[in-house]
């Protein structure tokens, strides 16, 4: 009986549940829940700023405009001039440089086809001088007096050296080379000849060309070599 009581008067004791505590580890996901509800994502918070920033960058120029327009009504008729002054002065130093700017493109650009021209015009020039030379002993050779004493051999050679100069003379023709004018009775010209001497003379007057020493030659309208010339006093 006395056990049947005791159960019958402490019946709080039955009913009665056993609290269990909580670890920290099980409230993390809920605060972390709480965290994205409310939009505390640093990853979103990068997102949405880039995109700020992005809009603020690519601007309507319509708004610009705009914004141009409230301060130049919010300035005065004397601001207004003194500005229009200042655009002007600068628009006629940007003019004034743009102008010289393409007269100096044009310029260049005459001067490098002029010398691409020249060029192309006068590509032989350093190898027809090199071939001078070669005509003066040409010429020479067949200035040479042969007695009739002289051997059939040598009168064959001779004739086999004018037949050469005719040749080259020929080649020079092909190339727009010729010989400068100097003969006897011709005025000196200090363009195209070279006075080495003077002498009195009463076959021409005097400044006229006497004598040849050696000839001048031009390529095309170019002077290769002037002509060496005796001149009367």
């Amino acid at each position: 009986m006395s056990d049947s009581t005791d159960k019958n008067e402490h019946p709080e004791n039955q009913d009665e549940q056993t609290e269990i505590p909580v670890s920290d580890e099980q409230q993390t996901p809920s605060s972390d829940l709480n965290a994205k509800e409310q939009g505390d994502d640093p990853a979103e918070q990068q997102d949405t700023e880039a995109d700020q920033g992005e809009s603020a960058e690519g601007s309507d120029p319509e708004s610009e405009e705009s914004l141009v327009r409230q301060e130049i009504q919010m300035m005065s008729p004397d601001q207004i001039l003194v500005e229009l002054t200042k655009t002007r002065v600068e628009a006629g130093k940007l003019k004034d440089g743009y102008l010289r700017a393409k007269a100096d493109v044009e310029n260049i650009q005459r001067r490098s086809q002029n010398e691409i021209t020249s060029a192309r015009k006068y590509a032989i020039e350093g190898f027809a001088r090199e071939l001078l030379s070669v005509a003066d002993s040409l010429d020479q050779a067949v200035k040479v007096e042969i007695d009739d004493s002289a051997s059939e051999a040598v009168g064959k050679m001779q004739e086999g050296l004018a037949l050469t100069l005719k040749q080259l003379e020929s080649v020079f023709d092909k190339f727009n080379i010729s010989s400068v004018e100097a003969d006897q009775g011709i005025p000196f010209n200090p363009e195209y000849h070279q006075a080495i001497s003077m002498v009195d003379s009463k076959d021409v007057k005097s400044g006229e060309i006497v004598s040849v020493m050696q000839k001048g030659f031009i390529l095309k309208d170019r002077l290769l070599r002037p002509a060496m010339v005796v001149i009367a006093n």
